[in-house]
């Protein structure tokens, strides 16, 4: 896929459901790789590519990736290049490729590609690996972690502060330990100010399957849940038209989905990808990138949590008030959530 095909839905920012379904599986095709070695057109320029695990139309998880990538090259005039790899028998050779090519600086966005970017880091130890939610790090290769469970613990309050049944409900894509944590973090937030409410959690096994996490969210609803979150990447739209259908709430993860389903979503948990992402390509560009285990949240800004001024009527002004004392506390280490929380890889 060319950097430039997504733009158009990028800078819509992110239009109703219904454009968005249609658009899931159009834009998430694969490049063709010239053969290993091929020099790039031009040599001298700072090259930075992006894999991704699913289609940036996702409007959250891979579309933060992707408007990380386009501040890259608007900002540091970068020669970009993106790939939706499609299994992970495409991880090794999409990383060796752009590695071969000389790019400077490769994004991987998911744990899940880890182990194939040690593997193949040791090849070329001027190439810099950069895996988002990563488990580990070398000499060339950096693992980035968001701690957005922050995030779902300031939405699990909030949840707590609407929810009339007490029952609140979680649909996730694969059942990785980050979403786990994901879900967690929305949990204990939700049992501080109800704590003898439930919340029930659901995985689909994928991240692509619209219709899938629908039908997981109505059954939720159909046990009492009246607030719902997810973790599930472009499927995670399912989620919001089983809560419109419902007329129940839900959240917004990794981008600001508020205005995905502006009815629905009562707040979203943002992660800042694109800076995150421009901080370390800016320190790669000029030499003075360390590579490690390296960590963002409320504290610098990089995780916070957006309101839906739209449906901020729909809240009680304490409740309001609560959810947004405990970010505020968060944010200033006033509150610190308990180790098990904090413990890297916090988003996927």
């Amino acid at each position: 896929m060319d950097s430039a095909d997504p733009r158009t839905y990028l800078k819509r920012k992110f239009p109703a459901i219904a454009l968005a379904l249609l658009q899931i599986g159009v834009l998430g095709a694969c490049t063709s790789h010239p053969a290993l070695g091929t020099k790039h057109p031009s040599d001298s320029a700072f090259r930075v590519a992006l894999l991704t695990p699913g289609p940036v139309s996702d409007a959250g998880w891979n579309a933060a990736a992707y408007e990380g990538l386009e501040l890259i090259k608007t900002r540091l005039g970068a020669d970009t290049a993106l790939v939706q790899t499609k299994s992970p028998a495409d991880f090794e050779d999409a990383f060796r490729d752009f590695a071969s090519r000389g790019f400077d600086l490769i994004f991987a966005h998911g744990f899940e590609y880890t182990d194939s970017a040690i593997e193949v880091a040791r090849s070329f130890p001027n190439t810099c690996f950069v895996v988002s939610s990563g488990s580990e790090s070398s000499a060339n290769v950096a693992s980035i972690t968001f701690n957005v469970d922050q995030a779902t613990y300031v939405e699990g309050v909030l949840a707590a502060g609407v929810s009339k049944t007490g029952v609140v409900g979680a649909v996730g894509g694969i059942e990785l330990p980050s979403i786990r944590l994901f879900f967690e973090g929305f949990k204990r937030g939700f049992l501080s100010v109800q704590p003898k409410g439930r919340i029930l959690i659901s995985y689909t096994g994928n991240f692509d399957d619209v219709g899938a996490a629908k039908e997981a969210a109505l059954a939720q609803i159909s046990q009492g849940a009246d607030v719902l979150i997810h973790n599930a990447d472009a499927a995670g739209l399912g989620v919001f038209l089983a809560a419109a259908r419902a007329h129940v709430f839900a959240f917004g993860v990794f981008n600001n989905q508020n205005g995905v389903a502006p009815d629905v979503v009562l707040a979203s948990a943002v992660t800042s990808t694109p800076l995150a992402f421009l901080k370390i390509a800016t320190e790669v560009k000029d030499k003075r990138f360390h590579p490690g285990m390296l960590e963002f949240g409320m504290h610098d800004g990089m995780v916070r949590v957006v309101f839906n001024p739209k449906l901020e009527s729909r809240i009680s002004a304490a409740a309001l008030k609560r959810a947004r004392q405990v970010e505020h506390e968060l944010a200033t280490g006033q509150l610190v959530l308990p180790p098990t929380l904090m413990q890297p890889p916090a988003t996927k």
